[in-house]
């Protein structure tokens, strides 16, 4: 509770109602002097600080441990005690996607990182080849990539991407020029030409190699849209799957924003697993621990769903196992749609 004096003034400076103790009785504001000191300041920001940090770690025990136990604390009415379920959702999806985001996953970035160093003597004829070590690559290797870079560089983009995405067009004006005076059994509607045009105009702007990492780029991006318009329908399945005079909609949005959450944290869990595991060097026991640590990750985010489904509404271990793994069917379709729509998004968005 916060030790600044009291405003001799009675009315609430927020919505003017007349306040006899400290907190307003109708909006809760604290009728306490607006002008603080630094001091006042730093304190407070030290107490909300160990207040979230408390909140936080209590709220990430029970989530990831105790499956639906968080839930159930949560619609019983214990709630200052943890982070309410959409900031937690919030928080937990800007640091996930932010730290992936940040980190190098690709091949191309890990070898930028070795930092490969090529002597040559004065006939240009590479005489040593060194590597710092992380990564190391052969020099055999590293000068037919050479090569095959200088040919590619001969190569415009059509040449280069023939056969990759192949609808049947050269280029955009024979698409036009079929569109346009072509038999009406060849001709696209309105879809199918967006995107054979959308995809003739990418492969003459970039190569095969640059359509492939700006798709991943511009997916990467969306990606978080896409699981937080997903979790509405996951609620829905679960709303369809259990007595509506029992649970709201609201009930299975608070149980999706939890398991939601909890699949972010462990995503977020292996992926630092497998960059600690990087730092090592790379031989049979540490390629064990490495897949042996990914594959428990991924049992668990699995498994997780099982017992928090059972526990949350109750019903018997066989009725709550033949609802779980119909609705995972549900939800794979569902999933499949939603991405597919994703894919297609995100490669038209490709610049």
């Amino acid at each position: 509770m916060s030790r600044s004096p009291l405003r001799k003034d009675k009315t609430c400076l927020n919505c003017n109602y007349v306040v006899e103790n400290r907190f307003c009785p109708n909006c809760g504001q604290e009728n306490t002097d607006t002008r603080k000191t630094f001091h006042h300041l730093f304190i407070h920001f030290f107490e909300d600080l160990t207040h979230y940090e408390n909140a936080f770690w209590k709220t990430i025990k029970n989530l990831f441990l105790k499956p639906a136990s968080l839930t159930k604390e949560y619609l019983s009415g214990k709630r200052l005690s943890y982070l309410a379920p959409v900031r937690l959702y919030i928080f937990i999806s800007f640091v996930t996607f932010f730290i992936i985001a940040i980190f190098p996953t690709n091949e191309d970035e890990l070898l930028k990182l070795n930092q490969t160093t090529i002597k040559t003597d004065d006939n240009g004829k590479v005489i040593e080849s060194a590597t710092t070590p992380k990564k190391k690559i052969k020099l055999s290797e590293y000068i037919k990539a050479d090569e095959e870079a200088q040919k590619k560089r001969h190569l415009t983009n059509e040449q280069q991407n023939e056969g990759f995405l192949n609808f049947g067009y050269k280029n955009v004006k024979e698409l036009d020029s079929l569109q346009k005076y072509g038999p009406a059994k060849d001709k696209l509607n309105d879809f199918e030409y967006t995107i054979v045009k959308k995809t003739l105009i990418v492969k003459a702007k970039n190569s095969k190699e640059e359509m492939i990492e700006k798709f991943l780029e511009e997916a990467q991006h969306n990606f978080p849209k896409v699981l937080f318009i997903y979790m509405p329908l996951f609620a829905l399945t679960l709303w369809l799957f259990h007595n509506k005079k029992r649970w709201y909609y609201f009930d299975h949005g608070i149980f999706t924003l939890h398991y939601f959450s909890f699949l972010l944290i462990s995503v977020l869990m292996i992926f630092f697993f497998k960059k600690i595991m990087g730092c090592f060097t790379e031989n049979s026991f540490t390629d064990f621990i490495t897949s042996a640590g990914k594959t428990i990750g991924y049992i668990w985010m699995f498994y997780y769903f099982f017992p928090a489904h059972h526990r949350f509404y109750g019903e018997t271990r066989t009725i709550s196992f033949l609802k779980s793994i119909t609705m995972f069917f549900i939800n794979v379709i569902l999933m499949g749609i939603l991405l597919s729509l994703f894919i297609i998004y995100t490669f038209i968005d490709i610049h």
